[in-house]
């Protein structure tokens, strides 16, 4: 019997009133998931409406396939959200896109299901990949990194104190049994680690380090973003979700960047004056209510923010 998951998209008003959904608009849904925001998106489309989305993960293609696959209004690329440009382009729609979502992280099916290996809450094979057609998984990595690049990694895509420890830990294991599971390396994690946070496992900022670098999560990020000015048509809005500081800080950072320029040395004031702005913030950035923590704890971390494109 095949496994049901399900999903509850955050800050699913407030992503609705951000893309301002016009109803014969165009609109990317860049992280489709499990289809929250997209069915939310196609109910406020009229017949001309269109709504295309991209997920590289294989499960959540056949999801999208199973709900909207006979909605005319609807279309679903496999790839990386980097291949934005090229599949808009494909359609013949750059420039034409009145709204773009970008849901970052991990669906909470991925993280439920434990043939995929992003959860310590469940054992499962060590993988961690988004498309595990491609790519090292994180198994195969952590079994040939060094103890410094593992630490390294560690540190700065989970912010992890006690990464030192912990890549020590993962070394010295490694050379009498590979570590295979995610039960493997959360107890290992435990073990390593000498303090514990309220209300966090151990193995928290750990595993999602690992899954950020497995990944490539940040570049992607960055990536994605330099496209987005060419992609959305005249006053066409961007809404993305970050769950992990270092998301939030390349987005907010784009977002001023493409708003204010970039900035001269206090030395010569007067350079970049004539800055012509691209891309405006849209209010500050927007994070869950308690009511909605209190109903989907994932909502937690969870903050939006939204930027439009100027003429």
């Amino acid at each position: 019997m095949t496994q049901v998951y399900t999903h509850q998209p955050v800050l699913l008003a407030e992503v609705l009133t951000a893309l301002s959904i016009k109803p014969d608009g165009v609109y990317v849904d860049g992280t489709f998931g499990r289809g929250g925001h997209a069915n939310a998106i196609l109910a406020e489309l009229g017949p001309q409406g269109r709504l295309l989305a991209m997920d590289r993960d294989p499960e959540a293609v056949q999801s999208a396939e199973q709900q909207f696959g006979a909605d005319p209004r609807f279309e679903i690329e496999q790839g990386a959200f980097t291949m934005l440009n090229e599949v808009v382009a494909q359609r013949q729609l750059q420039g034409k896109v009145n709204g773009l979502l970008l849901d970052l992280g991990v669906s909470s099916p991925q993280l439920d299901d434990a043939s995929r290996g992003f959860s310590f809450s469940a054992d499962g094979p060590l993988d961690m990949r988004m498309d595990p057609s491609s790519g090292v998984s994180a198994s195969e990595w952590l079994e040939s990194a060094s103890e410094s690049d593992i630490a390294r990694v560690l540190k700065v895509f989970g912010e992890e104190r006690f990464s030192r420890r912990i890549a020590r830990s993962i070394v010295e294991t490694r050379q009498t049994s590979p570590l295979c599971t995610t039960r493997q390396l959360a107890g290992l994690i435990e073990a390593a680690v000498p303090m514990r946070e309220k209300n966090k496992h151990p193995a928290t900022r750990s595993f999602q380090a690992i899954r950020i670098f497995i990944n490539g999560e940040l570049d992607e990020i960055t990536a994605v973003l330099e496209q987005v000015i060419d992609v959305l048509a005249p006053h066409g809005r961007m809404a993305v979700i970050s769950f992990h500081s270092l998301e939030d800080r390349i987005v907010k950072r784009f977002i001023r960047d493409e708003y204010r320029g970039e900035q001269p040395p206090e030395e010569f004031p007067l350079v970049g004056m004539d800055y012509v702005p691209r891309l405006k913030p849209v209010g500050k950035a927007i994070r869950a209510a308690a009511a909605e923590v209190d109903q989907n704890p994932r909502a937690r971390s969870a903050v939006l923010r939204v930027a439009e494109r100027l003429q």
